[in-house]
Parts: C-alpha cells; sequence; structure tokens
C-alpha cells in the first residue's frame, strides 16, 4: 500500500511542480511521477543539509521537484 501512495503523491507532485513551472515538457505519467518522487528526495536532502530535520512536507517536495525541473530543462538546453 505504501508504494500505491508514493506514486500517488509523486505524481501529484510533480503535476503541481510543472504547472508552477510552465513549459514544453515532454513525459507523461511515468515522468511526472518519477520528478514529484524525486522531488520529495530531493527536497528531504536539501532541508536535511540546511539543518531543518524531519520530512519535508508537500511545499519541500514541490520545490524540490521544481529544482530537478531546472536542471533538466538547462541540462536540455546546452
Amino acid at each position: 500500500m505504501d508504494l500505491i501512495v508514493t506514486i500517488i503523491v509523486g505524481f501529484v507532485v510533480g503535476v503541481i511542480a510543472k504547472f508552477l513551472m510552465p513549459g514544453r515538457d515532454g513525459g507523461g505519467f511515468i515522468l511526472t511521477t518519477l520528478l514529484g518522487v524525486a522531488g520529495a528526495f530531493v527536497g528531504s536532502f536539501v532541508a536535511g543539509a540546511l539543518g531543518m530535520g524531519g520530512p519535508v512536507g508537500w511545499i519541500g517536495s514541490i520545490l524540490g521537484a521544481m529544482l530537478i525541473l531546472f536542471v533538466l530543462r538547462m541540462v536540455k538546453k546546452a
């Protein structure tokens, strides 16, 4: 059941991140979900590095996903 919740939350986070950073991004359900899940990991890592322990929550996950999306767009331009 945890895997299903992770996939659903990852998808929602990915959709919100793509909505907040509009642009032409390929991919569908799977890429958006992976973006959201990876964003949660990145947000958690950055929060830990800044000394904020514990789970990051929705905002940290979305910011992490937006950071990944930004980096992906910079790599695609180069």
